[in-house]
């Protein structure tokens, strides 16, 4: 028997169960279309909310930048690679948020591993809410410390958690979503801080799917929820609605700090690049500018979701853009997205292990980039695939 017989064994079992994960190809920018496979699709998948990653502003802030700085940053941050631009981009980041410091990474899934495993370690506990992202699990589990899963969006379960772990930890670190990617519901945050700050323990929460959405002209579930200064640790991400790439860490100043002394991927992993960096100040600018596009984002996604529950489909307890239409069965969601494709739109199906077995789904991301044609294109396509397949 090879030693690599057990991949291909494993491999078939996904493709049996409808959980293999057959990955399109994109030909095209960004935006309410794509190419996909060499075909012009409608683009229901993308975490582009505002419609910025071919944003022309953004692109002429990278090209300028990648003329005076190159491409590659050749360097980690601590050593030679940063630039004036990360510098500007943190000032930058922490006004617009309203934070006494950022610091930034190369990806939101990035500044949670570095974020988490430098604030805790062997001796402490961590208070994770039981559908936190895979980027936050995998932080917790390389810290080293306790992991102790709190029921969903539950104040109450998590003051119970704490209780019962009381005196057996050195330090505590109370972390969720922010936004739940795959479900779309907001995390009550004015509660749990209240429970982080009645044990005094330290709070964090990752906002990568409230950056440019939630708050004023959208600076994040912080601004939401007017918690500035209370909140220890924000992680954010750029390249969602930011629409290019990097994560972000944004609180108190000494937590700031310290990440630039013990934040491992920022002290060993090459720097995020100019170009990108650039990129993000512009879109600054945009958001700074007007909340224009934040607005026609809550207004397609109101108009989207109100139409879909109106045609009888599922869309679970979202309460932000994200729009999940909800399927049950893997095999059942993998076909429907393909059923989808042949009816011109691009929208992936979603299941084990990303989502609970047996609730798999078609996972909608609404855009300021979509026209009204578009969703009710897209709308159409929904429920005449319904339809087809007795959802409807």
């Amino acid at each position: 028997m090879s030693k690599l017989d057990w991949l291909n064994q494993e491999l078939s079992g996904l493709k049996d169960q409808g959980l293999y994960n057959r990955i399109r190809t994109i030909g095209s920018a960004q935006g309410a279309r794509l190419v996909v496979d060499g075909k012009d699709v409608l683009n229901f998948c993308s975490n582009n909310y505002l419609g910025l990653a071919n944003h022309p502003k953004i692109v002429a802030a990278a090209k300028e930048a990648t003329v005076k700085y190159g491409v590659g940053p050749a360097a980690v941050r601590s050593i030679a690679g940063t630039t004036d631009l990360h510098i500007q981009l943190e000032n930058r980041l922490a006004k617009f948020k309203g934070a006494e410091d950022v610091i930034t990474f190369q990806s939101g899934f990035t500044a949670n591993l570095g974020t988490i495993a430098a604030l805790v370690g062997k001796e402490d506990v961590i208070f994770s809410d039981r559908l936190n992202h895979a980027s936050i699990i995998d932080g917790s589990r390389l810290s080293g410390a306790k992991i102790v899963a709190y029921e969903h969006n539950d104040p109450s379960a998590l003051e119970s958690a704490i209780k019962e772990n009381a005196g057996s930890f050195r330090r505590a670190l109370i972390v969720t979503d922010g936004v739940f990617s795959m479900d779309g519901d907001i995390a009550p945050l004015p509660a749990l801080y209240e429970v982080a700050k009645r044990h005094d323990l330290l709070f964090m929460v990752d906002d990568a799917h409230g950056e440019g959405v939630l708050g004023k002209g959208g600076r994040g579930i912080v601004d939401h929820y007017n918690l500035h200064g209370k909140v220890d640790v924000e992680v954010g991400t750029l390249s969602k609605a930011f629409g290019v790439v990097g994560g972000l860490v944004a609180g108190n100043k000494v937590i700031i700090e310290w990440l630039r002394q013990r934040g491992r991927p920022f002290l060993f992993s090459s720097a995020v690049t100019a170009p990108d960096a650039a990129a993000c100040l512009a879109a600054i600018d945009l958001l700074e500018s007007s909340t224009e596009l934040v607005d026609r984002l809550w207004e397609n996604a109101r108009y989207f979701k109100a139409e879909m529950k109106k045609a009888g489909f599922d869309t679970g307890v979202s309460e932000t853009p994200i729009t999940p239409v909800m399927l049950g069965e893997a095999p059942l969601a993998q076909q429907f997205s393909r059923e989808l494709f042949e009816n011109g739109v691009f929208a992936m199906a979603i299941g084990f292990p990303t989502v609970a077995k047996g609730k798999a789904r078609i996972r909608v991301m609404i855009s300021a980039a979509h026209s009204r044609k578009d969703l009710d294109q897209g709308l159409s396509a929904f429920v005449k695939v319904g339809k087809k397949l007795a959802v409807l």
